[in-house]
């Protein structure tokens, strides 16, 4: 699917840090760790490909970029507790949507839910564009999958995209998981 907002596979990415490649046990770091997390978490994130790809359509986000950020945020729906919340009840959903920031639309994996998840994503990517209006727009994407982590107000250069976001590999480990899933069907 063509997205208006960025493509993956033109999107520079480093990977996983080592505090993110191990959260399988694995002590390893990268694009390899990235693209192990993106496979453990591939049947579950294919039992929301339909909603992805509607959401793909409805925002002119790659539906791989959806994903990544579901695997990366709930290890799509794995990471979260009983009431379907992480980040210390802070985050609701697959896309963790925090709070303190949002109010939460949707059941948890809900297309509601991905819908205004993503709508997050494009209004960073409004933001990030209008902050570096000479970027293009795979980096405009990427700064705001940063954004998305850590808010526009920490995204302060292209080369340390990530300096301030968790595990200070957001963007990067988010952008190796699109690949494998625009690999792998979406």
């Amino acid at each position: 699917m063509s997205s208006t907002r960025g493509d993956p596979n033109h999107i520079p990415c480093t990977g996983a840090s080592p505090e993110t490649g191990r959260q399988d046990g694995q002590n390893i770091s990268g694009i390899i760790a990235s693209e192990k997390l993106a496979e453990t978490d591939l049947k579950r994130v294919n039992s929301y490909k339909e909603k992805i790809m509607s959401v793909s359509r409805k925002t002119g986000v790659d539906a791989a970029i959806i994903a990544a950020i579901m695997s990366r945020e709930s290890r799509a729906g794995n990471a979260l507790d009983a009431n379907k919340w992480g980040d210390h009840g802070n985050a609701f959903g697959l896309m963790q949507i925090d709070k303190r920031w949002h109010c939460p639309r949707g059941a948890w994996d809900s297309e509601e839910h991905i819908l205004q998840a993503t709508e997050i994503l494009t209004s960073m990517f409004d933001a990030i564009k209008q902050k570096f209006p000479s970027w293009s727009t795979n980096q405009v994407m990427k700064g705001a999958i940063s954004a998305y982590n850590a808010g526009p107000g920490n995204v302060n250069s292209f080369d340390a995209i990530d300096s301030r976001t968790t595990g200070k590999d957001y963007s990067n480990d988010c952008v190796a998981r699109a690949k494998f899933y625009k690999r792998n069907g979406l």
